[in-house]
Order: C-alpha cells, then sequence, then structure tokens
C-alpha cells in the first residue's frame, strides 16, 4: 500500500531536520558548544591563536581540530561574520517539548513566546536575557522565526547552549497548553490599555508569566493576541519613543521576575 503524500512528506521533513547542520562562530559561542554535553560536533576549524585560546574546552570536548590559516579561513560563512579564528559545526539541540520544559513545579516560572521574530540579532538577545532572568523557555514558530544559526549563537553569547529555545508548529496552541498548565500569558503591545506593570499584578506574585512579543512593525498576530489572557505595554516616561523586541523582552523578563 502506498503511503500517503502528507506522511512521505513529513517523514522527508524529519530526515531533513536529522541531517541539518549549523555552523556557529566566534570564540564564545564556540566555547559554549564545545562545553556542552548534550551538542552533538562535528567539525571544529580554528586557527592557531584562537586554538590557543580554546585549548581548555577543545580538550575537554575531545575533539581534534583542524588548523586554519586566518586568511583562508575554509569554513562556510557568510563573508561578514566575524568569526575571531573559531567555527564549529553542529546539530542543532533538541530541548523537548514546552510541556515539559516549561512545568511551573508550583513556582512563579516564566516563559517568553516569540510571534515571529525573524531577526536572528534579536532572538540571540532575547535568548541571553532569557537566561539572565532565569526563563524556562524561549518559544518560537517553527517557521517565520529566527532559525538556530551561527548569527544567532553569537549574539546570545553562550545562552543558546543553556537557554532552551523551542520551535513549534502553532503558536496559539501553544500558549494555551501553557495556559493549561497555570501561566498567565500577557501579550506585549505598545497600544494597549493596561500597562506591564498592572497585568502583572493582577497576575499576582506566585502566578508562572508567559510573556508573549511579537515581531518589530506587524506585532502580535490577530489570532496571538485573542490567545493571551491580557495585552499590556510598557510604559514610558514621555509621549514618544519606543523599544525593539529584544530591550522589550528584557525590560519585561525583569518586571516580572521582580514581582
Amino acid at each position: 500500500m502506498r503511503k500517503p503524500a502528507w506522511v512521505i512528506d513529513k517523514e522527508r521533513g524529519r530526515r531533513a531536520a536529522a541531517a541539518a547542520t549549523v555552523w556557529l562562530f566566534g570564540l564564545h559561542a564556540v566555547r559554549d558548544a564545545l562545553v556542552n554535553p548534550a551538542r552533538e560536533r562535528l567539525r571544529l576549524i580554528v586557527t592557531r591563536n584562537a586554538a590557543d585560546r580554546l585549548a581548555e574546552a577543545i580538550a575537554q570536548a575531545g575533539m581534534a581540530p583542524e588548523i586554519a590559516d586566518a586568511r583562508k579561513f575554509p569554513a562556510p560563512l557568510d563573508p561578514g561574520s566575524v568569526h575571531q579564528g573559531a567555527a564549529l559545526e553542529v546539530r542543532p539541540l533538541d530541548w523537548g517539548k514546552p510541556e515539559a520544559v516549561c512545568a511551573p513545579g508550583g513556582q512563579a516560572a516564566l516563559a517568553v513566546v516569540l510571534d515571529r521574530v525573524s531577526d536572528p540579532h534579536n532572538a540571540g538577545a532575547i535568548l541571553r536575557s532569557a537566561e539572565v532572568f532565569g526563563a524556562r523557555a524561549v518559544i518560537a514558530t517553527a517557521r517565520h522565526a529566527a532559525p538556530e544559526t551561527g548569527a544567532l549563537a553569537k549574539t546570545a553569547s553562550g545562552a543558546l547552549e543553556r537557554q532552551p529555545y523551542l520551535r513549534v508548529r502553532n503558536l496559539v496552541e501553544t500558549i494555551e497548553a501553557l495556559r493549561a498548565m497555570g501561566y498567565v500569558a500577557l501579550g506585549l503591545d505598545g497600544e494597549a490599555r493596561a500597562t506591564l506593570a498592572e497585568g502583572l499584578a493582577q497576575a499576582g506574585p506566585a502566578a508562572p508569566v508567559a510573556l508573549v512579543l511579537g515581531a518589530e512593525g506587524p506585532g502580535l498576530r490577530p489570532s496571538t493576541r485573542e490567545a493571551c489572557d491580557g495585552l499590556v505595554r510598557i510604559e514610558a516616561a514621555g509621549a514618544f519613543g519606543s523599544l525593539n523586541v529584544s530591550n522589550a523582552a528584557a525590560v519585561a523578563l525583569y518586571a516580572a521576575r521582580m514581582r
């Protein structure tokens, strides 16, 4: 019996995902990936200077690096990548499902949900803030969102190796699953009536909170807005000015953590 087309497509997608690799670059990103036991590492290219600076991490990983000339660095990176003489080919991390990673366990847990935030620098900065303020995970869509790349890892400055970055097929269903676990989902919207402080006060000091942020410009999609418990804005001192999504995430995480 012939398999349906959708089954064949799904199997192809799984095989492609299993075969996918990512090139991480920069001393911080490469060092943290080398010492991460959960990271599957395939190929390490370093200059002599970078090899000396990463010697301890390389020894811990048990890898045999390829020593390269800095002027003819062979790793397949974008020309503008500031690799600092280090590049590491890896498989993407598998953190598991949101229901397991974000289980609040009776605590005032935090999660960050990103609605089509596609800029890797924004996503990397958000991962860094999420790690600092103790978020359980940063959750993004499988499509139309920043994938795990070298640029994202470099901006995250090592946080990609420690802060769960989950990619889901349906963001609305994921928000609903978080709410079923007890999370209060607060969508950030510059035009919202309620302030972030008011939304957090209403949630209470012990409730898990999911901060939902949209891409700069379009913001949250209508379906995402409707899935939230409420919409809140970061109150500004003046009538003008706005924050980009990574700065807004940092402010909101700090406010939520300091309840």
